[in-house]
């Protein structure tokens, strides 16, 4: 279990906390796609199949949660994320080190360095990330150029296979992803900067990711179907969470 001892002082940080001038020179450097999604969406997925075609730089987050096993396999550092501490974290927040950073769940600290979005440019290739709902808003205010994909599970029950996958969870911290995940989802609903997609599987969702990356753009028709499904987890969700 994550937790977060000095989560006033991360609040009382990231609420007026404003973006660097040498954040705001990284990303005219660069294109960036953000992947934003419920926990268990499969963003990682999408992300390492993109990084096949070595056309992409992956933004390593940083974060103050502990390293976790995925489908058996333990996170390492610098692979999928900069493991930091606490006071690193909000040491780098201070001095103003950071794109943006968002607490997740109330147990973490997550966030976007500013020399990964340098390494990106250095490389010349498009950046790709994960994000939060918070992290992205705060991101589309001053940057609104970037690119935004909300990636969603096909439906409720093939959600809790692939968060499952990843080894049983707590009941407690299933049931607050499950909440975290209807407050994420109605928030990009009102949001007029997502493009949803509906991952059924993940190479067919990295090509399309793929494709709107280099200007591709993704019929009406087919945003309703996405907002669709996105409507359906979040009924479902609230009734299992009811029973």
């Amino acid at each position: 279990m994550n937790e977060l001892k000095q989560i006033d002082e991360f609040r009382k940080v990231l609420s007026d906390y404003q973006l660097p001038e040498a954040a705001k020179s990284a990303l005219e450097q660069i294109e960036l796609v953000m992947l934003v999604g419920p926990s268990s969406s499969g963003r990682n997925s999408i992300i390492n199949e993109l990084l096949k075609s070595g056309s992409y730089h992956y933004v390593i987050s940083d974060t103050t949660r502990q390293p976790r096993e995925n489908n058996g396999v333990l996170e390492q550092n610098g692979r999928e994320y900069w493991f930091r501490t606490e006071d690193e974290i909000l040491d780098d927040l201070k001095a103003g080190k950071f794109l943006e950073a968002a607490i997740i769940h109330n147990q973490q600290v997550s966030g976007i360095s500013i020399r990964e979005l340098q390494a990106a440019a250095d490389e010349r290739k498009i950046a790709i990330d994960e994000i939060e709902v918070v992290g992205a808003d705060n991101i589309h205010k001053v940057a609104p150029e970037v690119i935004f994909l909300f990636i969603l599970p096909p439906s409720f029950d093939e959600w809790m296979v692939r968060m499952n996958a990843r080894g049983t969870l707590p009941e407690d911290e299933t049931r607050r992803r499950l909440e975290s995940a209807i407050n994420e989802v109605s928030i990009a609903l009102d949001r007029n900067f997502y493009c949803f997609i509906v991952n059924d599987t993940f190479v067919k969702t990295a090509t399309k990711v793929d494709d709107i990356a280099h200007g591709q753009v993704i019929s009406t028709e087919e945003q309703a179907a996405a907002r669709k499904v996105a409507k359906q987890l979040i009924a479902d969700t609230k009734a299992y969470l009811n029973q």
